[in-house]
């Protein structure tokens, strides 16, 4: 790994490190909110960079302004980067027309993307399609050749109410059924972060990553160059930090925990 050089850029999980669902991390205290805030303010203040980075396709990139925005959180659309945003410039980039197997609340980010008589599959968080019929479609188009995209393979993530499957097992179950491998797009994929601190003028080393996710948030931005810090909330589960090698740079109660490490240790 390069040398390490003065810490320029900061990418910030949301779901599970800001915020689960409808409710700030660890809940909806005003508090909370103040802190997180503030953390926020002194980041971009420092001066360093930051970047809200999130595998959900749940939700529009605008659904999910507007929800961070309800919760208290000061946050400028252009600094949220999502893998709905990686999947839509591949789709571009090479062209083919998908069946998209995502939620209805996503499909905003996809519009001017021609979807009829469809020639490949990106498959999402999508509980509603995930059914039978709909896979088998998938399933046809892709022993005819259609590429095989995930937006991200997520095993599971947080909701309010515990543990739920993330789109990875059903990609997982149609790469074994057509014999393929999928094209990732979103976290752990090394590209996913270049492309996050795109614009920047930060080099991987001289940024860290900060999320819940030990294999696609720290694991990833550490494949990456980045030095990763792992948050005991959202889908935190105990021992994480032995799932992946090398270990988190630090692991850290919460949020507002590895931020205060940042601006006192980092800068």
């Amino acid at each position: 790994m390069a040398a390490r050089r003065a810490l320029k850029a900061v990418l910030v999980d949301l779901n599970g490190t800001l915020h689960v669902e409808d409710s700030a991390v660890p809940g909806a205290q005003e508090a909370l909110k103040r802190q997180v805030s503030l953390l926020v303010f002194l980041l971009r203040s420092a001066p360093v960079t930051i970047r809200f980075v999130t595998n959900t396709t749940k939700e529009s990139k605008r659904d999910l302004l507007e929800r961070l925005t309800r919760l208290g959180f000061d946050i400028a659309e252009n600094e949220i980067f999502t893998s709905l945003t990686a999947a839509r410039n591949l789709l571009e980039q090479k062209h083919v027309r998908p069946l998209l197997l995502v939620d209805d609340r996503a499909l905003p980010d996809f519009t001017g993307i021609g979807t009829d008589d469809p020639n490949a599959v990106v498959v999402g968080l999508a509980p509603e399609h995930f059914h039978y019929e709909m896979m088998n479609k998938a399933f046809r188009l892709i022993l005819d050749g259609a590429p095989l995209i995930a937006i991200h393979k997520a095993r599971y993530f947080k909701k309010k109410d515990g543990l739920s499957l993330g789109p990875g097992p059903f990609v997982t179950g149609l790469e074994y059924a057509t014999d393929t491998k999928a094209t990732v797009v979103g976290k752990p994929e090394k590209t996913f972060f270049l492309e996050a601190l795109r614009g920047t003028g930060c080099a991987p080393e001289e940024a860290v990553m900060i999320g819940d996710d030990c294999r696609d948030d720290v694991g990833g931005a550490q494949d990456a160059g980045m030095r990763g810090i792992l948050v005991r909330t959202g889908k935190y589960r105990p021992s994480d930090e032995d799932k992946i090698n090398p270990a988190p740079y630090l692991t850290c109660e919460s949020f507002p925990e590895a931020v205060e490490h940042i601006l006192r240790s980092m800068l």
